[in-house]
């Protein structure tokens, strides 16, 4: 709803002072200037809608991708787990937010929406949280990949 807001308030800028002729705001900027923030602003909130976790189970590890902000998968290789769970948590009272989200370097966590994950724990003290909306599934397939 933000960002809906925000793009509207650009775009009613660009109808005022291009089609209406009136300058928006007290020290408007020219009309190149209103279209180039609309369409960045536009442009952020496509990719921001855009974002998602993308998570993968393959052959010797988990696969793991922040789509928009992350091209390439990081691997997780169950040779480097110690041990995982199922988490509930609070990501606002735990990470501070949503994203791509460090409490400190050893304890990172992906997510996007909702409070359940797995909890990763490395062999070197590390712990990586991945959120999910289907927690109890992605356990199966790792109890299944670990053997």
């Amino acid at each position: 709803m933000l960002l809906i807001l925000t793009n509207g308030i650009w775009i009613w800028g660009i109808v005022q002072q291009v089609v209406f002729m009136k300058p928006f705001g007290n020290n408007p900027i020219s009309n190149m200037g209103l279209f180039i923030i609309a369409i960045l602003m536009i442009l952020f909130s496509i990719g921001f809608y855009n974002i998602k976790m993308i998570t993968e189970i393959r052959k010797g590890g988990v696969y793991y991708r922040f789509s928009v902000f992350q091209f390439k998968f990081k691997k997780i290789d169950m040779h480097d787990i110690r041990s995982y769970e199922i988490k509930n948590y609070n990501s606002l009272k735990e990470f501070g937010g949503w994203g791509i989200r460090m409490q400190n370097r050893k304890n990172i966590a992906y997510n996007v929406s909702g409070n359940m994950g797995i909890q990763f724990e490395l062999k070197n003290g590390k712990k990586i949280l991945i959120g999910t909306q289907l927690p109890n599934g992605f356990k199966k397939a790792l109890d299944k990949l670990a053997g």
